[in-house]
C-alpha cells in the first residue's frame, strides 16, 4: 500500500474537504489582506494612522468573534456554519471590488492612472466600506473556529499533532499563492489592481462554498442541537479558564510582530525602496518557509511538550525583528542583488516563519486537547483570541510608527507631486527605530512564556 493511500486513511473525508476549503479561504484572506492598509490608503484616502485603526479593528474583530462563533456553530453544526460563513465571504469581498467601482463611476474617485480624489477624503461615502468589511469579519469567525474544530473532531490523541500540521501546512499554502497575485496586480493596474483583487478573492470563497455543498459530510456531529442555555454556559467556562486565557496573552507577542507583515511592512518598503518593492513576494517568504518546514518541525518536536516547541519560536521572533531594522543601516547599494531593506526584511520573515513552525501547530494542539467532546468550536474559537489582541495593538501601532519614523512621500510633495528627497531622507532616517518597539514585545513575551511554563509545571506536578 503506497504512502499516499496510508495518509488517505488515516483521515475522514471531512478532514480532507475541511482542508480544502481552508487553503482557498487564505488565498482570497492574504490576496487582499496583505495590502489592506495600501487600499484603505491609495483608494479610499485614509491617513496612515486611520488605515491603522481600520484594519485593527477588522482583523481584531475577526479573531474576536470566533469566540462567540465557534460555541453557535457547535449548536447549529459544522456544515451549516461553514455555507453560512462563505457566503458572507463571497459578498464582502465582492463589495469590496464594486463599491469602488461604483465610487469611480459615480466621478468621485479616479484610479486610472494615479489615483486622484474629489471629495472623498472628506465625504461620508467613505465609511460605506465599514459594512462591507463586517460581512468578511462575521463570515471569517466561523472559519477560524470551525475548520480548526473540524481537524480536532476528525483526528484522534494518536495523530492530532500530524493533523494540525497539514492544517497549517494548507493556511501556508493559500497564503503564499493568494500573495503571489498582488504584486503583478499592483504593478501593472496601479490602484485599480488593488480594487481589482477584491474579485480574485470573492471567486476563490465562492469556489469554497461549491464544494462544502457537495462534498463536506461528516458524522461527528456533537453538541450539535444544544440549547442556547448550554451554549452560555460553556462559554463561561472558557472565559474563565485562566491557564487557558494566561497563554493566549502571552502568545499574543508572537503574532503581535508577525502581524507587522501587514500592518508595516508594505508601507515601510515602499517607502524606503520605491514602487519597484515587491511586499507580497518578500511576505511570501513565510508561508513558502511554513510550507517546507512544518512537517518536519513538527515531527522533531513531537516528544517535547507543547510549551517546550513554544519556547522555542518565542526565542526566534524577536531576533527577526532586529534583523529587520538592519535594513535601513546598512551603508550598501545592495546585497546579492536586492536592496538592503528588502534583504534583511525576508531574512527576518523567514526566522518569523520558523518561529511559526513551532508555535503555531502545538499551540492549536494544547488547545483541542484542553476541549471537551461537543465544545471543539468554541474552544478552538478561543485559541484564536490571541490574533484579536495581537493584531488589534499591531496595526494601531504599526500606524503611528508608520506616522512618526517612515512617514508618506506624498506630505512632503510640492504642488506638482514632486517629492522634496532631502527632505524626505532625513524624515526616515530612523525609520528603523519601528522595529526596535517589537524586539522589546518578543524579549517581554519569551521571558513570560518561560515563567508561565515553570508555574504550570510545579501546578501539574
Amino acid at each position: 500500500m503506497t504512502d499516499t493511500k496510508k495518509l488517505t486513511q488515516k483521515f475522514s473525508r471531512a478532514f480532507w474537504v475541511a482542508n480544502g476549503v481552508e487553503l482557498l479561504e487564505r488565498l482570497a484572506y492574504y490576496a487582499v489582506f496583505i495590502v489592506i492598509t495600501l487600499y484603505l490608503s491609495n483608494v479610499w484616502g485614509f491617513t496612515d494612522i486611520e488605515a491603522g485603526v481600520i484594519s485593527g479593528i477588522f482583523s481584531a474583530s475577526l479573531y474576536l468573534l470566533p469566540l462567540f462563533a465557534g460555541a453557535y456553530a457547535d449548536k447549529i453544526g459544522f456544515r451549516s456554519a461553514i455555507i453560512l460563513a462563505f457566503s458572507l465571504l463571497t459578498l464582502g469581498y465582492a463589495g469590496l471590488g464594486v463599491l469602488p467601482t461604483l465610487l469611480e463611476s459615480a466621478g468621485l474617485v479616479d484610479y486610472e492612472m494615479t489615483t486622484t480624489f474629489y471629495g472623498l477624503k472628506e465625504s461620508y461615502l467613505r465609511w460605506t466600506i465599514v459594512p462591507v468589511m463586517a460581512l468578511i469579519v462575521i463570515g471569517g469567525s466561523f472559519i477560524k473556529s470551525v475548520i480548526s474544530g473540524t481537524v480536532a473532531r476528525e483526528t484522534t490523541s494518536e495523530n492530532r499533532a500530524r493533523g494540525y500540521s497539514i492544517f497549517y501546512m494548507m493556511v501556508n499554502i493559500g497564503a503564499f499563492t493568494g500573495k503571489t497575485v498582488v504584486d503583478p496586480l499592483r504593478k501593472s493596474m496601479g490602484d485599480q489592481g488593488l480594487v481589482y483583487l477584491n474579485f480574485f478573492s470573492a471567486a476563490m470563497t465562492l469556489i469554497a462554498l461549491i464544494a462544502v455543498i457537495f462534498f463536506y459530510k461528516s458524522t461527528k456531529t456533537e453538541g450539535q442541537g444544544k440549547s442556547l442555555r448550554e451554549v452560555g454556559q460553556g462559554m463561561l467556562r472558557v472565559l474563565t479558564n485562566w491557564k487557558l486565557l494566561i497563554l493566549i496573552l502571552i502568545i499574543s507577542g508572537f503574532w503581535l510582530i508577525q502581524s507587522q507583515m501587514y500592518a508595516t511592512m508594505p508601507k515601510y518598503v515602499i517607502r524606503l525602496i520605491g514602487e519597484d518593492a515587491s511586499p507580497g513576494w518578500y511576505a511570501n517568504v513565510n508561508p513558502l518557509v511554513v510550507f517546507v518546514m512544518v512537517n518536519f518541525i513538527t515531527s522533531f518536536m513531537k516528544k517535547r511538550k507543547a510549551l517546550t516547541s513554544m519556547m522555542v519560536g518565542m526565542l526566534i521572533i524577536p531576533l527577526s525583528a532586529l534583523v529587520m531594522s538592519f535594513g535601513n543601516q546598512i551603508d550598501t547599494p545592495s546585497i546579492l542583488g536586492m536592496h538592503p531593506v528588502a534583504f534583511m526584511m525576508i531574512v527576518g520573515i523567514a526566522m518569523q516563519a520558523l518561529a511559526e513552525c513551532f508555535i503555531s501547530p502545538r499551540f492549536l494542539e494544547y488547545f483541542s486537547l484542553q476541549s471537551p467532546k461537543g465544545e471543539e468550536g468554541l474552544y478552538l474559537g478561543f485559541s484564536h483570541l490571541h490574533s484579536f489582541f495581537s493584531y488589534l495593538f499591531a496595526f494601531l501601532m504599526g500606524g503611528y510608527l508608520l506616522d512618526k519614523y517612515c512617514p508618506d512621500p506624498r506630505l512632503f510633495a510640492d504642488a506638482n507631486g514632486v517629492v522634496d528627497q532631502v527632505a524626505y531622507a532625513a524624515a526616515t532616517a530612523n525609520a528603523h527605530y519601528i522595529w526596535y518597539v517589537f524586539v522589546g514585545v518578543g524579549f517581554i513575551s519569551a521571558i513570560a512564556l518561560f515563567i508561565y511554563g515553570k508555574v504550570t509545571q510545579k501546578r501539574e506536578a
